[in-house]
């Protein structure tokens, strides 16, 4: 993947920001949790798009956002020199909930579109080049995934579970669904999902209750993904 023009940009990124988090039970937003000095969830979540930025594309980041997420606007400030910054409230027409805030964001994308969930953190040494790993495989498969071996149940049914096999030496998603209530028969949760342009307007559906457009999905496995939307403690 090369970078193509000047002022638009190569690849688009969609940072859902305008959830509650209730299950964090902090009084502070989940993605601005401090993990060590000067470093807050959200950083981490943002490592692999900032490898995207320094691979040289041009990376338009479209944060959705509600009133109560001010805070947490203002600290992606610090991130104005690295992304060209879209703002977008959540459109409760489309819902409130994630797949309501993608649905928000899909106006403003433009090129392959990433899915990054700002209280979702990439774990192992070579996660940081992942994604951008997933949008070459895009060009191909239409659709990957950056995913973790996952076998708990009561881990998978909070996630977004997969059935990963290998065929003809590729991983790839034989089915996919959010937050199953019956999770046998799945091995893997998504971290990150990378679509091509022309297939990002299902990318709600991946986050809903309906088909899934993740089966059939290149996935790029990681060493760990850690949900911080639990609560402290």
């Amino acid at each position: 993947m090369q970078s193509s023009s000047p002022s638009g940009p190569d690849v688009s990124v969609i940072l859902p920001c305008a959830g509650y988090g209730t299950r964090f039970g902090a009084p502070y937003p989940k993605e601005l949790h401090c993990l060590a000095p000067g470093v807050t969830v959200l950083d981490r979540s943002l490592e692999a798009v900032v490898e995207l930025a320094k691979s040289g594309l041009n990376v338009r980041l479209v944060v959705v956002f509600a009133t109560h997420k001010l805070e947490t606007v203002s600290y992606l400030a610090r991130y104005a020199d690295t992304f060209q910054m879209v703002f977008v409230y959540q459109d409760e027409s489309f819902g409130p909930g994630l797949d309501g805030a993608i649905r928000s964001a899909l106006p403003m994308t433009r090129g392959p579109v990433a899915l990054v969930l700002p209280d979702i953190v990439v774990a192992g040494s070579d996660t940081p080049g992942k994604l951008l790993d997933a949008l070459r495989q895009v060009e191909v498969a239409g659709w990957s995934v950056v995913a973790a071996e996952e076998r708990d149940h009561d881990t998978l049914r909070q996630m977004g579970a997969l059935a990963v096999a290998e065929a003809g030496g590729v991983l790839t998603v034989g089915a996919a669904t959010d937050k199953p209530a019956d999770p046998s028969g799945f091995n893997a949760f998504w971290g990150m999902v990378a679509v091509t342009e022309s297939e990002a307007h299902k990318l709600p559906d991946v986050v809903g209750t309906g088909t899934n457009p993740l089966a059939g999905a290149v996935a790029l496995m990681v060493e760990g993904i850690v949900n911080y939307n639990t609560p402290t403690g």
